[in-house]
């Protein structure tokens, strides 16, 4: 008996834990559609023209809460979010280069002629920023035809303390 207690509370520890880590599951996610309806429709209405400026600053705000240690992190974290594949295509001395793909990606450029990708780009110039360990800003992002090329460039001189 004294031993089924201890692998119950053993059990129990670790639900905790796993309750402790934020975490996406299946019953969580929306459908892309209703997504896309929020993203693209609802808060462009709502904010106008502050658009991507609220959202550029937005994605840096997530990043904050949610940071990715690793490269392979950051990826993991785009794919969970339904914002699509990262993948680094450049590296040069002061920025990256990241392309960003996938079906989610596709269909927003396809549907929207007008759709941002500033929540991407703040969020991932602050989880570079942090990475790196220094000031990290979006520089541009583009539009190509079936993804997007978000650039990422970082001040050496201006180390974070």
């Amino acid at each position: 008996m004294e031993q089924r207690e201890k692998q119950e509370l053993d059990s129990l520890e670790e639900v905790e834990k796993e309750e402790e880590r934020p975490s996406v599951t299946q019953e969580e996610t929306i459908p892309l559609f209703g997504y896309e309806l929020l993203r693209d429709i609802v808060l462009p209405d709502i904010l106008g023209k502050e658009t991507d400026n609220i959202s550029y600053w937005a994605g840096k705000n997530i990043a904050r809460v949610y940071p990715q240690p690793s490269l392979a992190d950051l990826q993991t974290f785009f794919i969970r979010a339904g914002w699509g594949t990262l993948t680094l295509k450049k590296e040069q001395r002061s920025s990256l280069e990241f392309e960003l793909s996938g079906p989610s990606v596709e269909r927003r450029l396809h549907n929207k002629e007008t759709c941002s990708f500033q929540l991407e780009a703040g969020f991932l110039a602050e989880q570079i920023q942090a990475q790196k360990g220094y000031t990290a800003e979006a520089e541009q992002w583009k539009k190509h035809r079936n993804k997007v090329v978000l650039s990422i460039v970082y001040d050496r001189r201006d180390i974070l303390v």
